[in-house]
């Protein structure tokens, strides 16, 4: 494939030839007979975008899932009548996701048989590691004596009982395409080899065109009420002795606290992460650049929840959230993802929080946290190998690229997804505007 007039972020217009990786960048480079050619008119080309963490089959069922989060729903009347207008899937369930104690309380089987209907339902809590079941659910998962109904996501002794929705990879991966996006890293923490030989299975097929790095079986969900430093340590250690990384979630202070303290008494590897980092208290900012541990954080979170943050975080604890420019100054590697389907999945709009953090009604949350669209951009721009380090448009870097209808200058101004016009993997086009 031959992509003409390309606008790099370096300043030059030139031609890119590409297969499944560039194999020239020139100006005024001749077609070759047969070769299929773009002519990106002087826009700017880029590497694709790589998605640092989000979770594959969750964002594609989120597609024809219930929202009942802040933004759709108010009010306990509100959500009742919401679930009772849903549709049931072809599993035989209501799907709900992205709800908050905001929107009508916290949930239980009894609130959840009270509000809905009498077929299996079950809500997702938008920090994604909690499903609550009414009774109709809780019995299609042969949990009928479950008292209250809620559930971890990453509990496979209920969740296996569940009808996984590959069907819907495809359209998935054209809307990411349409992003934009290359490439992703998939976050989920409970996928065991047979899930993964699936997913690649479907990726070699052409169901899901991105190329996808899987965090399981090295990821690990921390939570609040069952912290425990040496059985954390252990797991680190483990993985480490096979030559593995890890990566913690972590969206608190004290799950923060306690992935630093274990990954100081296992030690570090090149490759351990940090997911989301969600809150850094200032004093473990010099404990993640010793342990040279990567950060990869979502931004976006602070244009989408940021107004509940302003109500349910202390002003004096505000500067904590979702930081990238005070990790960067330390010194920490940083790269950046949309947490897809708990955040939104365009990139595109999680560069553009981190370079305004601006709240949905427009207050400016973590002024002091703002970075530069170019290195906004660029952190979305590594590897699942190498989170960090962006790509350039240079031969022998992988045939994965981006076409937009605008100038680097205006693009970086914008930060918009509605200027990609054709993405490119591994030198085919996997989508191009009409």
């Amino acid at each position: 494939m031959l992509i003409r007039q390309a606008h790099l972020l370096d300043g030059r217009i030139a031609d890119i030839r590409t297969g499944p990786v560039i194999t020239e960048v020139a100006p005024g480079i001749t077609p070759e007979p047969g070769e299929q050619v773009l002519d990106a008119a002087g826009g700017a080309v880029i590497p694709g975008l790589h998605d640092h963490h989000l979770h594959v089959h969750s964002a594609a069922a989120a597609a024809d899932s219930v929202r009942v989060g802040t933004g759709e729903v108010h009010g306990r009347d509100d959500l009742a009548r919401v679930l009772g207008a849903a549709e049931v899937g072809s599993d035989g369930w209501i799907r709900a996701v992205g709800y908050h104690e905001a929107v009508a309380g916290p949930l239980d089987r009894a609130v959840l048989d009270e509000l809905a209907p009498s077929v299996p339902v079950r809500i997702q809590h938008r920090s994604g590691v909690l499903w609550t079941l009414n009774s109709a659910g809780l019995a299609a998962v042969g949990l009928s004596g479950h008292p209250d109904g809620r559930l971890r996501s990453a509990d496979r002794s209920w969740s296996d009982a569940l009808q996984r929705r590959d069907t819907v990879l495809d359209d998935l991966s054209r809307r990411l395409s349409a992003l934009g996006v290359t490439g992703i890293t998939d976050a989920t923490p409970d996928l065991d080899i047979i899930d993964i030989v699936k997913l690649e299975e479907t990726h070699r097929h052409g169901g899901l065109r991105q190329a996808v790095h899987h965090l399981a079986p090295g990821k690990r969900i921390l939570h609040d009420d069952s912290l425990d430093l040496a059985e954390l340590t252990a797991f680190i250690e483990r993985r480490h002795r096979d030559d593995a990384p890890v990566a913690l979630h972590c969206v608190t202070a004290a799950q923060l606290v306690i992935s630093i303290a274990a990954l100081r008494a296992a030690g570090s590897h090149p490759g351990d992460r940090i997911e989301h980092a969600a809150v850094v208290p200032d004093d473990c900012l010099a404990d993640l650049v010793e342990l040279a541990v990567t950060v990869v954080t979502q931004p976006n979170f602070v244009a989408e929840r940021g107004d509940q943050y302003l109500t349910d975080v202390p002003a004096e604890r505000q500067h904590e959230l979702w930081r990238v420019r005070s990790l960067l100054q330390a010194g920490i590697p940083v790269a950046l993802s949309t947490d897809a389907p708990f955040g939104e999945a365009d990139p595109w709009a999680a560069m553009r929080a981190a370079v305004n953090r601006r709240t949905p009604a427009g207050t400016v949350l973590g002024a002091a946290e703002r970075i530069d669209a170019r290195t906004a951009l660029e952190l979305f721009l590594g590897t699942a190998g190498a989170p960090t380090v962006a790509r350039t448009i240079d031969p022998g870097e992988p045939g994965d690229l981006c076409v937009l209808d605008v100038a680097p200058q205006q693009m970086l101004a914008e930060l918009d997804a509605r200027s990609v016009v054709a993405t490119v993997i591994g030198g085919e086009l996997t989508h191009r505007r009409p």
